[in-house]
This record gives structure tokens, C-alpha cells and sequence, in this order.
């Protein structure tokens, strides 16, 4: 039996190269897709992409955060860079990232709306960078986080609005800052810390250390370098563990208002104070009516003031300063003409 004709005759050789080819083309279609070139609209320009959603774009002397970020990013390397400031919404569109990397850019300025449209973020790294405080809830619309880093940075002072509330925050890297102290309340808004890097900070001994010497004592395996951390003693240039303070050693420091307390303090204050005023008000009104309302009989003149006891004055017959004769200089000195002098000068003031 004979096979047919179709399968019996060869290729030909046109096909053959073609087909011979496809690997080689399949090929560098792939890599053309993630290598980065400016008709790929997923990968930004100047960087490199990987299978994943991996956006390199380390060391590329990049002034900005590349525009046009696409939802398929999940991870965006700006590392070693000259990004000096985060603009508000700088990484829209990258509503996916889980990985941010913004070491050694030089970063200067973040603002309060950077990470507005990272809600899914994982993983941030601001080391190596010239920060030195942060605006109010920066770090509020990352309630995904799990590890932090701003190492190596100028934080002098870091407050609970600006760091926020993390609810899945496990890692905190603080090192290498000037830090003296963390404010209170900071670290009691990160319930799932399990890692806290502090080394490399000029603590001070005092009463601004007691938040953190509590945390530490409570958490002791949390900071793993707890026994290297020291504290110098004002005025004596001395070097003491953090750990060798207890509870008892803050006992002259003043205790912070608990919030409860605080909102009694704003509610009552301003009360109090309007009662008072309103209180001299009516003080002054029934004064003032008693004084009016007195009766005054003839030939006594009626002191300054309600409680001034009325003095009977006789040889005048009335304002001697609207007289055409000057008066004597005994009636002058006398107690009632000074009264009814003030008194004529006070009428006169109010006319």
C-alpha cells in the first residue's frame, strides 16, 4: 500500500530555515519584552525588567522616579541613584509593588502624599539617605508594611504621627541616626515588632529614654543588640547600658497625661474660663444696679462705690467746678468736695 503523495515529498528548503530559525527568534522576543527598550510600555525606560515584575533601575543617575509606572510591577530597584525628593503620588500606578528600594539617592524631602498609592508595599528601604524629619502620616497609607529601614539617615527626632500606625510592621531599622531619644507612644502603635536595630545613635541618658529602656526590658529579644546600646549621662561624659536603668531610676520624672486626662484639661478649661467671665459680668451688673437704685437723701452725696459709707456735706449747693467763683482752699481740702470733684469728673469723662 502506498503512503500519499503529500507525505512522501520533502520540504522545501525555505521552510526548512524557517522553522530551523524559530527557536533563535522565540528567543530574543522574550528577552526584548523585559531588557528594557522603549517600545515595551510595562518597562520604564533607562532601567531593566525581568519575568516577575523585577524593575532594575540601580545606579542609572536617575533625578526622578521613573513616570508611567505599570500595575504589573512588583518590585522597583532605585537604589544608588540622585532622587533627592519624593513629590506627592510619585509611584502611581505601581498599585502592586511589594518591594521598594531607595538606598544611597541623597533623599532630602518626602512628602506627606509619596506612598499614597502603595497600599500593598511590603518592603521599604530609605538607608543611606540625608533625612532629617518627616511629615505626618508619610507612612500611614502603608498598612501592609513588614520590614522598614531608614539606617544611616539625619533623624534627630522621630514622632508617632510621622512613623503612624503599622499593624504588620515586624522589622524597624533605626540605626545610625542622631537620635537621643524616641518619642513616647512610638513603639506601642507597632503591636507585631519583632526587630529593632537602634546602634550607632547618641542616646542620652535622662528622662526622654525611659519609653524606650521600658520597651527594652519588656521585649528583650526583640532588639538583638540591647546589651551594646549606651547612653551618655549629661555632664559627665560617661557611658552607661540602657538596660541598667529600671523603673525606679525615672521615679522624679514627671508622668505624661494620659490621653483621658488630656481631654479633660481641653474640655474644663475653656468652661471654666467662661464661667468665670460670666460670673464677674454678673457681679458687676447687680453692683451696678445696687448703686442706681439707692435711695440718696438731700444734703448727703453718696460715695464712689456702693460699700462707701455716704458723708453729709453741707455749704455747697452743687458742683463747685461749675461755678463761676472759685471755691475757698478749705472747702477745697475738705473730703466731700474731692468726692463730688470725682464724682463731677467722672460724669464728665462718660458725657
Amino acid at each position: 500500500m502506498r503512503s500519499p503523495s503529500f507525505l512522501s515529498r520533502r520540504p522545501p528548503p525555505m521552510l526548512l530555515l524557517l522553522l530551523s530559525l524559530w527557536p533563535l527568534w522565540a528567543q530574543s522576543s522574550t528577552a526584548a519584552t523585559f531588557s528594557g527598550t522603549p517600545a515595551t510600555p510595562d518597562c520604564p525606560e533607562a532601567c531593566e525588567c525581568a519575568p516577575g515584575g523585577l524593575v532594575n533601575c540601580s545606579g542609572r543617575a536617575l533625578p526622578a522616579v521613573p513616570a508611567d509606572l505599570s500595575r504589573r510591577v512588583r518590585a522597583l530597584l532605585l537604589d544608588h541613584n540622585r532622587v533627592r525628593a519624593l513629590p506627592p503620588g510619585a509611584f502611581v500606578g505601581a498599585g502592586t509593588l511589594l518591594r521598594l528600594d531607595l538606598r544611597e539617592n541623597g533623599l532630602r524631602w518626602v512628602h506627606a502624599r509619596a506612598f499614597r498609592s502603595l497600599g500593598a508595599l511590603q518592603r521599604l528601604d530609605l538607608s543611606g539617605n540625608q533625612l532629617e524629619a518627616l511629615a505626618p502620616r508619610t507612612f500611614s497609607p502603608l498598612r501592609a508594611l513588614r520590614s522598614l529601614s531608614r539606617a544611616g539617615n539625619r533623624l534627630a527626632r522621630l514622632e508617632p504621627a510621622a512613623l503612624g500606625a503599622l499593624p504588620l510592621l515586624h522589622a524597624l531599622s533605626l540605626q545610625d541616626n542622631e537620635l537621643s531619644a524616641l518619642a513616647p507612644g512610638l513603639l506601642a502603635r507597632l503591636p507585631a515588632l519583632h526587630a529593632l536595630h537602634l546602634r550607632g545613635n547618641p542616646w542620652t541618658c535622662g528622662c526622654a529614654l525611659r519609653p524606650l529602656c521600658s520597651w527594652l526590658r519588656r521585649h528583650p529579644r526583640r532588639a538583638p543588640e540591647t546589651e551594646t546600646l549606651l547612653c551618655v549621662l549629661p555632664g559627665r561624659q560617661t557611658l552607661s547600658p540602657l538596660t541598667a536603668f529600671p523603673d525606679a531610676a525615672f521615679s522624679h520624672c514627671p508622668q505624661p497625661l494620659a490621653p483621658r486626662d488630656l481631654a479633660v484639661v481641653y474640655v474644663l478649661g475653656p468652661i471654666s474660663f467662661l464661667a468665670s467671665l460670666a460670673a464677674c459680668l454678673a457681679l458687676g451688673s447687680v453692683l451696678t444696679a445696687c448703686r442706681t437704685h439707692r435711695p440718696q437723701p438731700p444734703g448727703e452725696t453718696a460715695g464712689l462705690w456702693p460699700w462707701e459709707p455716704r458723708r453729709r456735706c453741707s455749704g455747697l449747693s452743687g458742683p463747685w467746678l461749675f461755678s463761676n467763683l472759685p471755691p475757698s482752699p478749705a472747702l477745697l481740702h475738705s473730703p466731700c468736695t474731692r468726692q463730688q470733684a470725682t464724682q463731677t469728673e467722672i460724669f464728665v469723662t462718660f458725657l
